[in-house]
């Protein structure tokens, strides 16, 4: 993270501006001490705040993996990866999904390095703009995206690594660029801060240019460090805003919810922006959800891209047999979600949910969800419950319920809504990356994925492992509730 910040003060800036918040001009003409004069360079550098996130969660180049979906989906029991021994490169994905993760593991640092680029970027937005003069409006806007940026990105962290350090500054030497750990209660004490400023500062989704951060994108992260927090009683009166704002709406159709024709809907609090386009903005990633060893005929088959190639490395990010199976009988959501193909005689799920259609091989324009209004209806629901008010919470289940076509639910009491309310968010968030996060903050990371572990060494064949492989013996040995710090950054600090 020294290094990381480092870099950033080095060649941080921009040098044009753009129609595009998607657009990041070159970032190696000006200095920052030159740089924000007028509100067009504010306004450029929040955009740059902005374009990490494509990293977190499209994975990096060199780097066909994700941090955000194999720590928070293959880290759990939702995807799980097919075996490949001719092919061993993606070792790194297989120690998150197994539970073997060392601190020099390329995936889990790729993410916590873009979680810091966007703070970076954030921190050197917030530092000189109430210095400079522009109109208030335009002003609160671009600082209350840099604040939901910044908490957005230290939950990501705190949430996965725990302690880590807290740089709410520019870094201007390398001696500022190492900072001590600092507590976990500390760093939720900033998320709130930060999430509570961007609330107060942004305008409401109908009035902000679509794809930015709004200030129900604030609440809603706010509301999620509440429950993370068990302050039910906030979490209830912020998610109740959200809610009475009528800003947002559930989609009549689960599946058009992330259609590529259909982004930022009415749904949707807030998602990473993708374009399809050569342009360096496109997204990748259904790419590596797919079955692998694939022929071109195959990949075809699946996406409809023009001039597809074999793929014939190690497929990640495959639905497992426990999530196939948690969906009820009658759920849309799972048709929407999962489908299938048979590769060599062998039939493989597969991540339906955010396959769209585009032209050509490995670029897509398919945004990736990060709040969308199904998950502040669930959370709320959760927050009644917690605060007694249990049947009131069924209220807010059933419209999720019914949306997927399902009846009402039949649980009645506070701890059978709470075990409704999770087995709700695994198939409603399926491939979102909650799943992980959702075993954590309710207690339940240790027995479940102790019993998935359990279930994968005792069939492998099952979990996708060819004819004699099994897993390695020390997976699911340790099921750690947070990631090692980087190994690389570690090397530069003092306080690891």
């Amino acid at each position: 993270m020294k290094k990381t910040f480092i870099a950033i003060f080095s060649v941080f800036l921009l040098n044009s501006c753009s129609d595009s918040f998607l657009d990041l001009p070159s970032e190696t003409s000006l200095s920052t001490a030159t740089f924000y004069k007028t509100e067009a360079d504010f306004q450029q550098g929040v955009n740059a705040a902005y374009a990490p996130l494509r990293s977190v969660y499209n994975g990096t180049a060199g780097i066909n993996i994700s941090g955000a979906w194999a720590m928070g989906e293959m880290h759990a029991d939702n995807t799980y990866f097919i075996h490949n021994p001719n092919y061993r490169a993606l070792v790194d994905g297989e120690a998150i999904a197994n539970f073997t993760v060392q601190a020099a593991n390329t995936i889990t640092t790729a993410k916590y390095v873009a979680d810091y680029q966007v703070i970076a970027r954030a921190n050197q937005v917030l530092a000189p703009i109430d210095g400079v003069t522009f109109g208030t409006e335009s002003k609160n806007n671009i600082k209350g995206q840099a604040f939901f940026l910044r908490a957005l990105s230290y939950f990501d962290l705190v949430q996965y690594f725990g302690k880590v350090p807290l740089h709410l500054t520019p870094v201007t030497d390398r001696n500022g660029a190492a900072l001590p750990l600092a507590e976990v209660e500390a760093i939720y004490t900033q998320i709130i801060q930060d999430a509570t400023q961007a609330a107060s500062l942004l305008p409401a989704k109908s009035k902000q240019e679509a794809g930015r951060a709004t200030s129900g994108a604030a609440k809603t992260l706010l509301a999620n460090v509440y429950a993370v927090q068990k302050k039910w009683a906030l979490a209830e009166s912020t998610l109740k805003e959200i809610i009475d704002s009528g800003e947002y709406s559930l989609l009549s159709d689960y599946a058009s919810v992330f259609s590529v024709s259909n982004k930022n809907n009415a749904e949707s609090v807030f998602e990473v922006q993708f374009k399809e386009s050569t342009e360096g903005y496109a997204s990748r990633f259904i790419y590596d959800f797919l079955p692998q060893p694939i022929t071109a005929a195959q990949v075809t088959s699946i996406t409809g891209a023009a001039s597809a190639q074999a793929r014939t490395e190690e497929a990640m990010n495959i639905p497992t047999p426990d999530l196939i199976n948690a969906y009820e009988t009658g759920d849309k959501r799972k048709g929407a979600s999962i489908a299938s193909i048979q590769l060599d005689g062998v039939t493989y799920p597969y991540i339906k949910k955010l396959l769209q259609p585009h032209a050509q091989f490995n670029i897509t324009g398919t945004n990736w969800p990060v709040y969308r209004y199904a998950e502040v209806l669930l959370l709320y629901a959760e927050a009644l419950n917690e605060n007694g008010k249990t049947n009131q919470a069924t209220t807010y289940i059933n419209l999720v319920r019914n949306r997927a076509g399902l009846n009402n639910t039949t649980a009645s009491t506070q701890a059978a809504i709470r075990t409704a309310i999770l087995a709700e968010r695994r198939v409603e968030l399926a491939f979102e990356n909650k799943r992980w996060l959702d075993l954590v903050r309710t207690g339940n990371a240790e027995t479940t994925m102790l019993a998935h572990g359990a279930k994968i060494k005792a069939n492998p064949s099952n979990y996708y492992y060819p004819s004699g492989v099994t897993p390695v013996p020390a997976a699911f040995t340790n099921i750690s509730l947070t990631f090692p710090l980087p190994a690389s950054e570690s090397l530069l600090s003092p306080y690891f």
